[in-house]
């Protein structure tokens, strides 16, 4: 389960015509043109029908209800009504980023059964930063004013795995694979071995990650205000269970 931190308030936050426009655009998705307006782009729009936290303290608190969920076979897949999607066209109010690996098994929105508008998730194999990812987080947190930052690692991850086995054998892996390995690198955790090496890394690198997107200037100073909580948790495949690291 996700303690709970400190319950400060969080107040609006302003609003930056420039990264509002910066963000609207068209996505092709199976052929067709999806065009987000600048009302989807920005928050704008009444708080949806649905009461979402707006604070660190509550979000993890729904965040550990919705894994308990999720792991007892009780899912609620809130969020998903018509009223809840219609009030969606005018604008976003999620109270999370969730920076998570790829790996299909999983998806925070699943794993922590929440719903349309509740969470913006950003995914990378090993949750590893580069200047997008860094920029979709800080956009989550800037612009749309959301109070916690989850980087959520987990059991068995492959991308760290590769990374701890390449480091063992000195072989380069294919393409872009390797930036993965080179960016989860310095946080191998050499004074296990075997599968304990790669279990001990996958906790190293979530905190590693988590301490990396706490120092960035913009984050930190809302950190330092009360106003956003920087968190790393795991997921237990074997168990279903999320369980706080920092």
């Amino acid at each position: 389960m996700i303690p709970d931190v400190d319950d400060t308030p969080l107040p609006t936050p302003a609003r930056r015509a420039l990264l509002r426009g910066g963000l609207v655009g068209a996505v092709a998705l199976g052929g067709a043109a999806l065009t987000a307006s600048a009302a989807s782009a920005a928050p704008t729009a009444p708080a949806p029908a649905t009461s979402r936290p707006t604070t660190a303290a509550a979000a993890l608190r729904e965040l550990a209800a919705g894994n308990r969920r999720w792991r007892t076979f009780r899912e609620r897949h809130p969020d998903e009504s018509p009223t809840v999607r219609q009030s969606l066209t005018q604008g976003q109010h999620p109270y999370a980023v969730v920076l998570g690996c790829i790996d299909s098994r999983v998806p925070p929105e699943l794993v922590f059964d929440q719903g349309l508008g509740d969470l913006m998730t950003v995914r990378t194999a090993g949750e590893v930063l580069d200047e997008a990812v860094l920029g979709s987080v800080a956009y989550g947190v800037l612009e749309l004013g959301i109070p916690l930052v989850l980087v959520l690692g987990h059991q068995s991850c492959g991308a760290v795995r590769a990374a701890v086995e390449a480091d063992l054998s000195g072989e380069r892996l294919p393409a872009h694979i390797q930036y993965l390995a080179d960016q989860i690198r310095p946080v191998i955790d050499r004074d296990e071995e075997g599968e304990a090496r790669i279990d001990s890394t996958i906790d190293a690198n979530v905190l590693a990650v988590r301490s990396r997107l706490a120092a960035e200037p913009d984050l930190a100073a809302k950190i330092t205000a009360g106003k956003l909580v920087v968190a790393g948790a795991r997921y237990e495949l074997t168990t279903q269970t999320v369980h706080r690291l920092a």
